[in-house]
């Protein structure tokens, strides 16, 4: 694993691929446990300076991935954290919730399918409930299917990708939003797929470029209430997203294609998430952070 406390060459710094193929599509979401090479959440490596201390957030995703990364991150920067997943993460989720009780912080798990309102709704409540309040709404879970093309989308298929990566989105800041003080923050994870889009991934990238959208209004909108909203657009990552939705012989390639020959690890997204979160960044206000190991987006 990486150590980003040592200067070095970044496209070194992670296995590059060929990566074992797998293939996790038949048990969509995926499991962390199950990929190989692990991915690099920080665990080793990630020290915090108590920048987030006395904060709590929400963290949708939060079982894996980014979502584990920044949950792990802001719990040593000093915040609570809760974190939504699907049942069926659970394994995962186990595992995050771990890590942040080790560093000394709570970690609230709330299972359930946010592409319900009424689920994201209790998230909300849960959070209120047990932190009081609410400082950081991550807005990180997402779903994704590859497919061969418009004609190979179904209406299912849309409607599932569009209300858990875009409609949880305003179901939840229309919620979180009153128990939000000032000096609150709002991130949502669009990605490099939202400025240059790939057929193969039409569903996604609609709401990718969505979300870049709704974000910018947004921070317009709520900082009237002393509230920042802002866009971390990841290139490619290594979570349990890839292996569950697409073809073994594509996660063995994926990331090749990035300046960096490899996919970013989740714990090189982290540091992005603990910015926007902390007061340090008090004039980002509507503005997209893309990590893409310089891959251009525009």
């Amino acid at each position: 694993m990486g150590d980003q406390h040592t200067q070095q060459d970044p496209t070194q710094q992670y296995p590059q691929p060929e990566y074992p193929e797998q293939d996790q599509r038949d048990q969509h979401p995926g499991l962390e446990g199950e990929m190989q090479p692990q991915p690099d959440y920080g665990y080793e490596t990630y020290r915090g300076s108590g920048r987030l201390e006395g904060k709590a957030a929400i963290i949708t995703g939060g079982d894996s991935g980014i979502g584990r990364a920044v949950a792990l991150a802001f719990a040593r920067e000093g915040a609570d954290v809760l974190i939504s997943y699907l049942e069926e993460e659970e394994p995962d989720a186990q595992e995050t919730a771990r890590v942040v009780e080790e560093a000394g912080k709570r970690c609230v798990k709330v299972p359930g399918d946010i592409s319900e309102e009424a689920q994201c709704n209790r998230i909300v409540e849960k959070a209120v409930e047990e932190f009081g309040k609410i400082d950081v709404l991550v807005n990180n879970a997402a779903h994704q299917r590859t497919v061969n093309g418009i004609a190979d989308v179904s209406t299912e298929l849309l409607d599932r990708t569009f209300k858990t990566n875009i409609y949880a989105m305003f179901w939840l800041v229309k919620a979180a939003l009153p128990h939000m003080p000032e000096g609150g923050s709002i991130i949502n994870v669009a990605s490099a797929q939202a400025y240059k889009p790939s057929p193969t991934l039409l569903p996604y990238s609609a709401t990718k470029g969505a979300i870049v959208t709704f974000t910018e209004g947004l921070a317009q909108d709520v900082v009237q209430y002393g509230v920042r909203a802002n866009i971390v657009a990841p290139g490619p990552v290594w979570t349990p997203i890839i292996p569950a939705s697409m073809a073994g012989e594509t996660v063995s390639q994926f990331g090749q294609q990035s300046p960096m020959g490899r996919p970013a690890q989740p714990a090189e997204l982290a540091p992005v998430f603990v910015l926007l979160a902390s007061q340090e960044s008090s004039y980002l206000n509507g503005s997209a952070i893309d990590v893409t190991g310089g891959q251009p987006v525009a």
